[in-house]
């Protein structure tokens, strides 16, 4: 009896073996993968690329400006047309019978170019300008910090700090102290 039991077992654990190894099969197509088809699922670029998706981004951005911009020229356009061919009304005086025609004025696209245009350059020239200070002080800071610390790292022939220049330090942190000081008070 416990033979028959135990041929049971292996047949049924032969059968879910050979089940899952046709399965596999199917799913692969065939005996496997063959080495071209292993080689080009290898070759595929699969994986996270932020340098693309950035890219990506950019044209899609760049893509909705141009539509915009489109829509944007089909609207002028369409004012324009407004403007040129029935804006112009006329009006009957009772009196004189004479037909007035009522002008409405039409801001230029290159006037409102212009302007912007010369705002941008006034804003870029304060930048450069603010920028060009920031840089002087900057660079005039570092001298000064560079020159400091030169004379507090002087010694002596026998290896010991100059004292002279640690206390002109000393002084003038006194003295900046002193008229901050005063100025809060006043």
């Amino acid at each position: 009896m416990k033979n028959f039991d135990h041929r049971d077992r292996q047949k049924e654990s032969d059968d879910t073996r050979n089940s899952s190894r046709r399965k596999n099969m199917k799913r692969l197509g065939g005996c496997g993968l063959s080495l071209q088809t292993f080689a080009n699922l290898k070759s595929k670029n699969s994986h996270y690329n932020p340098a693309f998706i950035k890219k990506q981004k950019e044209f899609y951005k760049n893509a909705n400006y141009v539509s915009n911009f489109r829509k944007s020229l089909k609207q002028q356009k369409f004012h324009e047309k407004d403007e040129t061919g029935e804006s112009s009304s006329k009006v009957v005086d009772g009196d004189d019978d004479k037909h007035k025609v009522k002008s409405h004025k039409r801001i230029c696209v290159e006037e409102v170019y212009k302007q912007t245009r010369e705002e941008m350059e006034k804003a870029k020239k304060e930048r450069e300008a603010a920028f060009q200070a920031k840089k002087e002080a900057k660079e005039e800071a570092e001298s000064r910090r560079k020159a400091a610390k030169g004379k507090m790292m002087r010694k002596t022939r026998l290896g010991q700090p100059v004292m002279k220049y640690r206390i002109e330090q000393l002084l003038e942190s006194i003295k900046k102290s002193a008229e901050n000081d005063r100025s809060r008070t006043s």
